[in-house]
């Protein structure tokens, strides 16, 4: 490998005490640049050959260790070196390597540039945090057409050979047998059945840690059936059910020191004469009878079956993630996804490790008053709240109500979707809680 071009990084303000070389002091003056965040300069030498580039941080910022990962963005396809005030070594490792993330298995590869790990950088760290996100984001940008049930199994299967996890798979009518009642509901209308994956890897003696996540590998709408514009991303659905793998795989990596459990129900929401309708009331595994108020409110039912069996063996934490509402959208924009649960203590934890490490979450209430939002009259539970307020929150207590025997339990509604290129995330599918949850269960589960 050639040697590493240098990529010099600047506080805004800090110029003269940045360590330069008077050459690049004199090229930076002369081009008005003093550190302005994301500004990349090119510093030649007096032949106009490329020696290394400076690169700004910005004078303050809330997220500095991943401001890098514009880097990763901006620079072209070579090799790179980090060096000056970039703040933690192994997350700006990670902020580069996630800027530089390409999705090219529709065109061309375009070569994308890499970096050497900066001294005191953890560098298995940053590995296993940058193939997690790599897993997530590869699942969600790719099309319905080839990641529908079937495929997204196989996928799966694959993952769990690679990492040595164990695999069971419950689908089509044997959903009924098992007592899945709502997964089989929501997907039975489908060309490909609906299923439950259901991985397990370490010491079953350990700590129980189980993942729930959202795999719907196409939504719409069902028989209430989203416009063109709602159904446009709907490929990305199938979001939760992708960062829970790669948090899985994190937790694999790192071999943690708990029996992690990972409960994936999949099924694509589609349209046929076989579409449970608004007005059904189905049964649930935990024996609460759901009538259908929108039958675009099917996240919450596929997950709703998996958390009620996870939540038999008492897990000490119990967590999932799914795309679940345009209202945490609303509230919060897709960069910030809301986090439910009635553990305050975990919720501060898992605050503070995804503002570190750029993976940002927001603690918001399970407010038992809008529980009245979900009433029926003829069942014990409407999947769609009345009234159109709190969808979030509603969609959480939804999901509460299927949870009661975990130590713990959380629910992140995340979005799953960069509208727009940022630092360390490009536009489209994104990995979202994966380093925030990692971060708490490392500190939990140490190896």
């Amino acid at each position: 490998m050639s040697k590493p071009i240098p990529v010099v990084c600047v506080q805004e303000g800090e110029l003269a005490s940045a360590g330069l070389s008077p050459a690049q002091l004199a090229w930076a003056q002369a081009s008005d640049f003093s550190g302005q965040r994301g500004r990349l300069l090119p510093v030649p030498d007096a032949q106009f050959a490329l020696t290394s580039y400076l690169f700004g941080m910005g004078a303050t910022t809330d997220r500095p260790t991943l401001v890098t990962g514009l880097a990763g963005t901006a620079l072209p396809a070579a090799h790179y070196c980090l060096e000056g005030a970039f703040g933690d070594p192994t997350m700006a490792a990670i902020g580069f390597r996630l800027g530089a993330y390409r999705f090219d298995r529709y065109r061309s590869a375009r070569p994308a540039p890499t970096l050497s790990a900066p001294d005191g950088a953890d560098a298995a760290e940053i590995d296993r945090l940058v193939e997690a996100a790599i897993i997530a984001r590869d699942l969600i940008n790719t099309p319905a057409n080839d990641l529908g049930p079937d495929a997204f199994e196989a996928a799966i299967r694959d993952f769990a050979k690679a990492r040595g996890m164990d695999i069971a798979v419950t689908a089509g009518d044997d959903l009924l047998k098992a007592n899945f009642p709502l997964i089989h509901a929501v997907g039975r209308a489908a060309a490909e059945p609906p299923r439950l994956i259901d991985l397990s890897w370490g010491d079953p003696a350990a700590p129980k840690v189980t993942l729930v996540g959202k795999g719907v590998t196409f939504d719409t709408g069902g028989l209430d059936i989203k416009g063109a514009a709602g159904m446009l991303l709907m490929k990305k659905d199938m979001g939760g059910a992708a960062n829970v793998l790669g948090l899985a795989h994190a937790i694999v990596s790192a071999g943690l020191n708990l029996r992690l459990r990972v409960l994936i129900p999949i099924v694509e929401n589609a349209i046929s004469a076989a579409s449970f309708r608004p007005g059904d009331v189905l049964p649930s595994r935990k024996g609460l009878t759901v009538e259908i108020g929108n039958t675009d409110a099917e996240g919450r039912l596929i997950l709703a079956d998996a958390l009620a069996l996870a939540d038999e063996e008492s897990p000490e934490l119990l967590l999932d993630m799914a795309t679940l509402t345009g209202a945490a959208r609303v509230a919060l924009g897709p960069e910030l996804p809301p986090l439910y649960t009635a553990d305050d203590e975990l919720a501060r934890l898992l605050m503070e490790t995804g503002l570190a490490s750029d993976d940002p979450l927001w603690h918001m209430p399970l407010w038992s008053p809008y529980d009245t939002m979900m009433n029926s009259r003829i069942a014990d539970v409407n999947n769609a709240g009345a009234g159109g307020f709190a969808g979030s929150i509603t969609a959480a207590l939804f999901l509460q109500r299927f949870v009661t025997k975990a130590a713990a339990w959380v629910h992140l509604d995340i979005y799953g979707w960069s509208p727009e290129a940022r630092a360390g995330r490009s536009h489209g599918g994104t990995d979202q809680a994966i380093r925030a949850v990692y971060g708490v269960l490392k500190q939990r589960f140490p190896r």
